[in-house]
């Protein structure tokens, strides 16, 4: 096989993110579909997945066997089962991936350790435009974060599970940076009931979990007569399939470390 080609593995691929990202590592003619892989029981296992995603047979059949016929692993489940992909990888040296979020602390440091073996990109969100709202956040927060309220509204699907977002977090930890706050003594969450005036040098987080959003998220700084709004909005998961496979592409010409998009668009 071409050494160029980056060979892929795929966890969850009948989810959402993984039937978009199978579609997509298809399409590039850097990458090719080596193992798409299932919970234990899982109705598809021995099925072509091409057929079951109805784009026709791929020669990539589902299976809960994880072998080594992959050079980056693709994962967008759960901590559970990410942990369970990364103590794989970390054991036969195979770079992975990861687009889960609601991580713990303990289970960021499990991540920051298996990075000593082989290479990780992490990411809450592979979008380029949604890391190119980090930098914009960054310089304003730079320029006028001293005199403004800074809020974070969060819109997602009615199925997401996890709130504020990984992506809402990770703005937030660029705006603390900047400030030198400790995020989770400068976050606000409004509540019901009199809450009071707005409290100075806070980040006012607000979340919205409805119908089929795919992921939007605004980042407004208001003053005394003015307000600015960053906002981005992904109208579909393609362009968060692109981005990872982008970074499971740099990823594969990289030896061991922690990485994050910064480093994959050259931000750094």
């Amino acid at each position: 096989m071409n050494k160029t080609i980056t060979r892929i593995a795929i966890t969850g691929p009948m989810g959402r993110m993984g039937q978009t990202l199978i579609k997509e590592i298809k399409k590039n003619q850097h990458t090719c579909l080596t193992l798409a892989l299932v919970e234990k029981n899982h109705p598809l296992i021995n099925q072509d997945i091409g057929d079951s995603l109805g784009i026709g047979k791929i020669g990539v059949l589902a299976t809960n066997k994880i072998n080594k016929d992959f050079d980056v692993l693709i994962d967008f489940t759960n901590p559970n089962a990410t942990l369970h992909y990364l103590k794989y990888c970390g054991k036969f040296k195979k770079n992975i991936v990861i687009g889960t979020t609601g991580f713990s602390e303990e289970e960021m440091h499990t991540i920051e350790m298996y990075s000593k073996k082989t290479g990780i990109i992490m990411s809450s969100n592979f979008s380029i435009g949604i890391n190119l709202l980090f930098q914009l956040v960054e310089q304003t927060t730079k320029i006028i974060g001293e005199n403004s309220d800074i809020d974070i509204i969060d819109f997602h699907h009615r199925n997401k599970i996890d709130a504020p977002s990984g992506t809402a977090l990770s703005i937030g930890k660029v705006i603390s940076k900047v400030m030198n706050w400790n995020l989770k003594k400068h976050s606000i969450y409004y509540k019901q009931g009199i809450t009071g005036i707005r409290e100075a040098k806070k980040i006012g987080f607000s979340i919205v979990r409805a119908g089929e959003i795919v992921g939007k998220h605004t980042v407004m700084f208001s003053s005394s007569g003015e307000e600015i709004k960053i906002t981005h909005t992904a109208s579909n998961r393609i362009c968060f399939a692109k981005g990872a496979i982008q970074s499971a592409i740099w990823l594969h010409k990289k030896k061991i470390g922690l990485f994050d998009m910064k480093d994959v668009l050259s931000f750094k």
